[in-house]
């Protein structure tokens, strides 16, 4: 009788702790980043009447006669499973998920979290919001590269922070370049006039060019690429596969003279053929018969296409912003299949620019033709082109494919051209530079790998820190310090910290991890603690009822 009291002592003190476990998860259920707990049973020591013997051949064996002494509480585990994250609209809070905690320093010590209430204090400083503990990262450094390798520090981004203006030091190039660009393959001038020199739109003597494409189109060019020399196609004799038919309706020779009879074109005599679909041609080979009025078969070679220009934004030292104009025109190809490849030209738009302030910067290059295989990939590009700008600009270099620049002075640029494709579509080139203005942070945001990116009032996004991640063993081995912090504990393993991504952990921005507490369940083991807790003190009562019953026996 004494062992069932001391049982059902045991038993109470045992589901009171399991109590002010489930009473603690409780009042913790809107606790950011809190972890349950829950409390474990084991029996005590019994008491042995009998042990087990064995069966033989004439009785059976029998089992050991024990009774129990009661219950402990076995452990109280740490619960740490992810919660749901809740969105609050802070680009500085932060929500965990996976194996790991946040790793925060105070005066007293190194901790860590899973609550990423986190903000910017005064200084700058990255700081748990409730207690102001510093969250440890990685900076990173003035070009925004990150280090990881390194033991963390505090983060510290101050407001306002400047970024000093940066000269351009690379322009690099990418998209496609049309491998159905129409060609040009006849031009006229703004009277009507066939023009079969290289020509360009002066604005004095030429005002505008209508242009003539190889898929039959007609384009007209006025002020758009003014300083742009269009080019028509050359002709020579079709193959055999060629589906032109033209007649050769007249010839003239280099000096505009009509000429009779059969002729041979050469580089040293060329002849202007007039067609009879009234279009006129220059050509360098070949030979021709305008008296008989035959039909004799011409194939126009590819001609230049109009220009795709593209703007590349070129900063010079100071921050000053210098809009370059490039244009990319398709070219002839300088061999015959299979072996030919398809060739571009990139030249500059533009020689003059005119700057906000009324000031002139003036800018050369040298062109440069670029090749692409019949796969569209990049072959090549030749040539060593400079681009130059003067006006307190200083001067920039380029090299196709990214090769070395010259560097003429204290602004170097490398334009890389490598990157281009040429395939049927659309002409969807562009160019990307390094250079920008001065500016200050306007503001922050983090990524899922923990990447702190700031935001600068010239458009500059650059890394500023990367926030680091500790990982354990065994988590659930952690020690409970209060203010949402945990320390290393005997079982809990070294803490191995690195990012989030290298732990396979992931960071929700502008959310917190909310408690992992079920209150339904936690109100189940609530009532079954309760029923527990009663039916020991039921048998309190009846072994009191029973030693009063034995007390009034020996009266």
């Amino acid at each position: 009788m004494m062992r069932s009291l001391f049982s059902a002592v045991s038993g109470l003190k045992s589901h009171q702790t399991r109590m002010d476990v489930i009473g603690n998860n409780i009042a913790n259920v809107n606790t950011n980043g809190f972890k349950s707990s829950r409390a474990t049973f084991a029996d005590m020591l019994s008491q042995t009447q009998a042990g087990a013997s064995a069966p033989t051949g004439n009785l059976g064996g029998t089992n050991p006669k024990q009774i129990g002494l009661g219950v402990s509480v076995a452990s109280t585990d740490l619960i740490f499973n992810d919660a749901s994250a809740q969105q609050t609209g802070k680009n500085t809070d932060l929500a965990l998920s996976g194996n790991g905690l946040f790793v925060v320093k105070t005066n007293s010590g190194q901790y860590y979290t899973r609550d990423g209430n986190f903000t910017f204090d005064a200084l700058g400083n990255y700081v748990m919001h409730g207690n102001g503990g510093f969250v440890q990262g990685w900076m990173a450094d003035a070009n925004g590269t990150l280090t990881t390798a390194s033991t963390p520090g505090t983060i510290r981004i101050p407001s306002g922070k400047a970024m000093d203006a940066a000269a351009t030091t690379k322009i690099s190039y990418n998209g496609n370049l049309n491998s159905s660009t129409p060609t040009i393959v006849s031009m006229k001038d703004q009277n009507g006039k066939t023009i079969t020199a290289p020509t360009a739109v002066d604005g004095t003597n030429v005002t505008s060019l209508t242009l003539k494409l190889s898929d039959g189109t007609t384009t007209t060019i006025t002020t758009k690429n003014a300083g742009v020399k269009y080019t028509p196609a050359t002709v020579t004799p079709a193959p055999a596969s060629s589906t032109s038919s033209l007649k050769v309706t007249g010839i003239k020779n280099a000096a505009g003279a009509p000429l009779t009879g059969p002729q041979t074109a050469s580089a040293a005599n060329p002849l202007t053929l007039t067609l009879s679909d009234g279009s006129t041609w220059t050509v360098i080979d070949g030979a021709y018969d305008a008296t008989t009025g035959s039909e004799t078969k011409v194939e126009g070679k590819q001609g230049n296409s109009v220009p795709a220009t593209t703007i590349a934004n070129v900063y010079d030292s100071l921050g000053n912003l210098h809009k370059v104009l490039l244009n990319f025109e398709k070219v002839p190809s300088a061999t015959t299949p299979p072996n030919s490849y398809d060739k571009w030209r990139v030249s500059l738009g533009a020689t003059e620019i005119k700057e906000a302030d009324g000031s002139t910067t003036t800018v050369s290059m040298t062109p440069v033709e670029l090749q692409f295989d019949y796969n569209g990939k990049y072959v090549s590009g030749s040539g060593s082109p400079e681009l130059t700008l003067t006006n307190g600009a200083g001067s920039a270099s380029v090299s196709p494919g990214g090769g070395a620049a010259t560097i003429h002075s204290s602004m170097t640029a490398t334009v890389d051209l490598s990157s281009l494709t040429q395939y049927s579509g659309s002409n969807t080139q562009k160019a990307d530079s390094d250079g920008h203005a001065a500016g200050t942070l306007k503001e922050v945001s983090v990524d899922a790998s923990g990447i702190i990116t700031g935001t600068y009032t010239n458009g500059v996004k650059r890394n500023e820190a990367q926030v680091a991640i500790a990982q354990f063993n065994n988590a659930s081995g952690l020690t409970k310090t209060g203010g949402n912090f945990y320390q290393e504990s005997n079982n809990s393993g070294v803490a191995n910290i690195k990012t989030a991504s290298d732990l396979g952990c992931s960071i929700t921005p502008s959310a917190l991890e909310m408690s992992n507490v079920d209150i339904a369940n936690e109100f189940s083991d609530m009532i079954i603690t309760q029923r527990g807790f009663q039916s020991n003190s039921k048998i309190i009562t009846v072994d009191d009822e029973m030693l009063e019953t034995v007390i009034g026996m020996k009266r």
